[in-house]
């Protein structure tokens, strides 16, 4: 995950980053209306390249670590870090997160939705309403003197209440000229543990939120990671500041 030193950011080098975030949802914007039965994820990920290009940016995910494209597709019982595929056909009822992040003048954006493919089941509406609930939950747990651990534990005490599960394996992170650096931001745990919070942090709240358990398994390919009782799994993520005023959410839809 990078080092573990925090890196506070200047009023400038937020700024920086509050444009890389707003071309982020931004694309997840451009990308929403493809999201029907019938196409495929490797379709995304083109147009998700193509656009990152003509808008002065590189897909920081391509390339990353071996990561073979532009962002991450993970439908259904993938937890994240789908890798996009020509035979991967998004069908009725689906449910699909997509992970964007471009890196803009240096800085990185990084943001993902859970998009709905037709008419999703009951159940599965639930479960991406209650994990973008919980991402709320967790933003608002930040405040200046606060701790990481106030964060996670909004987050879970929402999903468990509503009888989810949430991921342990994966985590938010910070972010800046640098895709994944510390702190590390754990979506369970207990208030007024962890590290504080403080101005000039920026990192990422990502929930990954299951309808069983939390167990996860990483698959073959070192990337796709599938809920270990293949139900179904949403996810939202966005970027935030810390700012002596309180929170800023830097990957913000312009219409939110």
């Amino acid at each position: 995950m990078g080092n573990d030193r925090i890196v506070l950011l200047s009023k400038r080098e937020i700024a920086k980053m509050r444009e890389a975030g707003k071309l982020a949802a931004q694309l997840l914007d451009h990308l929403a209306p493809m999201v029907k039965p019938g196409i495929s994820t490797l379709e995304l990920n083109d147009e998700a390249e193509r656009w990152t290009q003509a808008h002065g940016a590189i897909s920081a995910p391509l390339g990353y670590h071996g990561f073979p494209k532009s962002i991450c597709t993970s439908i259904n019982e993938v937890i994240c870090h789908g890798i996009p595929s020509v035979t991967e056909i998004l069908k009725d009822g689906d449910i699909i997160n997509i992970d964007v992040t471009p890196i803009l003048d240096g800085y990185y954006g990084d943001t993902s939705r859970t998009f709905f493919v037709g008419e999703p089941s009951p159940l599965a509406k639930q479960l991406v309403e209650v994990t973008a609930e919980c991402l709320q939950r967790g933003i608002e747990a930040v405040q200046p003197g606060g701790r990481v651990g106030d964060i996670g534990a909004a987050i879970q005490e929402h999903a468990e209440a509503h009888g989810f599960s949430v991921v342990r394996d994966f985590v938010g992170h910070g972010v800046n000229r640098v895709f994944h650096t510390a702190p590390q931001i754990p979506h369970y745990g207990t208030r007024g543990k962890g590290k504080k919070l403080r101005p000039g942090m920026v990192f990422t709240i990502e929930p990954m939120i299951n309808e069983g358990t939390w167990e996860a398994q990483v698959q073959a390919d070192g990337w796709t990671a599938l809920t270990k009782d293949r139900k179904l799994s949403a996810q939202f993520e966005h970027t935030i500041a810390i700012l002596e005023t309180g929170v800023e959410i830097l990957t913000r839809p312009a219409d939110d």
